[in-house]
């Protein structure tokens, strides 16, 4: 072959090479394009927000409402009637059992009372004359000076004296009384509130407007309502220890003031005593709590707490993480290691903050889906994101009339 032959048989041989080369190199670019495409269009996981469960130690309590009222109320009426001479207190002061309130002109009680006294003295001289006689009758009769008749005539007449001084002192004490009325004193320690009369009005006895209102305020009364079968329940956890009691069938409580801060004084829940309303199903329960401070003022608005014990390892799930489903029974989605949704039954004790207590059906270290629950089903894989949760109040806040519904 000559040498032009060969030159042409290797140019056509490395063209055939060249082009193989660039239909594989070719085919290897769209196979690695096919793969990248695939990759790009396969799902990527749901995004979901997790808190981790970690157990912590937690007190336990049941918070009530209710409103104080005084331990002690004195509606201030005049007994005798007259003009008001003058007024003794500060209105809204602190006033102690027996200082005068107000005066009333005593003047006409003054004039009854002399003349009931000079009545006892006119019958005590009558009597003193009528026992004279009797006794001289007497021994008349006994030598027969005198008829019986007049014998019996005397000692009548000394009965009857006997009972004029009777009803003469009798009299003398009524008009004490009356004159005393004149000073009216408060009946009880406590503060005053304000007048509704001045010097100069004319008052009568046991008129329907009173004069002013005394109230003892330390210690003070808590009324709390509840449901008879909440006071049920109540009884059952003091019965087994569960509640603080402090004996005589009572409960220590604590306090929270309309503003939410603590009052420092410790007061007793009473459970004796009460009665169920036949129309409205409830009972009042009544709180004694001491006031020395008077801080409390009747008809304040607070809620009690009734500490219950300790829980010391607490599980603290938010409430967003808490589902419900059509039997009304608790649940809860969980983040598996592996990445996977399931799906836990749980049950829930009472609310803690923004919390529920879980009593069972998780534990500590547990992944609870907090957000997006709603795009997920159980067996998803899906991606999870922590979240920080909310922190929890350091007692557990168990409202009575939602013991029953927290349950699950």
């Amino acid at each position: 072959m000559s040498p032009v032959g060969v030159f042409k048989s290797n140019r056509f041989s490395s063209a055939a090479l060249v082009a193989t080369m660039g239909i594989a190199f070719g085919a290897l670019l769209a196979g690695c394009n096919n793969s990248q495409s695939a990759a790009s269009n396969a799902p990527k996981a749901t995004e979901v927000g997790v808190v981790t469960l970690a157990a912590q130690p937690l007190t336990l309590s049941t918070e009530l409402s209710g409103r104080t009222t005084a331990f002690m109320v004195a509606q201030i009426r005049p007994q005798v009637g007259g003009i008001i001479q003058k007024r003794a207190f500060t209105e809204g002061a602190m006033v102690k059992a027996g200082e005068l309130l107000y005066q009333i002109d005593p003047a006409s009680y003054q004039a009854t009372h002399a003349s009931a006294r000079a009545a006892v003295s006119r019958a005590e001289a009558t009597l003193n004359s009528a026992r004279l006689k009797a006794q001289r009758q007497a021994e008349l009769l006994a030598i027969e000076a005198i008829s019986k008749q007049d014998h019996e005539d005397a000692q009548a007449s000394l009965q009857q004296a006997e009972a004029d001084l009777a009803s003469a002192r009798a009299t003398l004490e009524t008009a004490s009384i009356n004159l005393e009325r004149t000073r009216i004193a408060a009946p009880i320690s406590g503060r005053i509130e304000a007048s509704t009369v001045t010097p100069g009005a004319l008052v009568t006895a046991n008129q329907e407007t009173a004069l002013t209102t005394v109230q003892q305020l330390d210690p003070i009364y808590v009324d709390i309502p509840q449901s008879s079968a909440e006071v049920l329940r109540l009884r059952k956890a003091l019965a087994e220890g569960k509640l603080k009691n402090d004996g005589d069938n009572s409960a220590r409580i604590r306090l929270q003031l309309e503003d939410g801060s603590s009052y420092k004084h410790e007061g007793k829940l009473q459970f004796s005593g009460v009665t169920v309303n036949t129309t409205t199903g409830a009972v009042t329960l009544r709180a004694l709590v001491p006031n020395p401070e008077r801080l409390l003022m009747p008809g304040m608005y607070v809620r009690a707490r009734l500490e219950q014990g300790t829980d010391p390892q607490a599980l603290l799930v938010p409430q967003q993480g808490i589902g419900r489903d059509n039997a009304g029974r608790a649940t809860a989605l969980v983040v598996s290691a592996d990445g996977k949704v399931e799906r836990r039954d749980v049950t829930v004790a009472e609310i803690v903050g923004q919390n529920w207590r879980v009593t069972s059906g998780l534990a500590e270290g547990d992944r609870v889906i907090v957000e997006g629950s709603s795009k997920v089903r159980p067996g998803q894989v899906v991606s999870a994101v922590a979240i920080e949760p909310k922190a929890a109040t350091p007692a557990a806040e168990k409202p009575a009339a939602k013991n029953a519904a927290s349950a699950g």
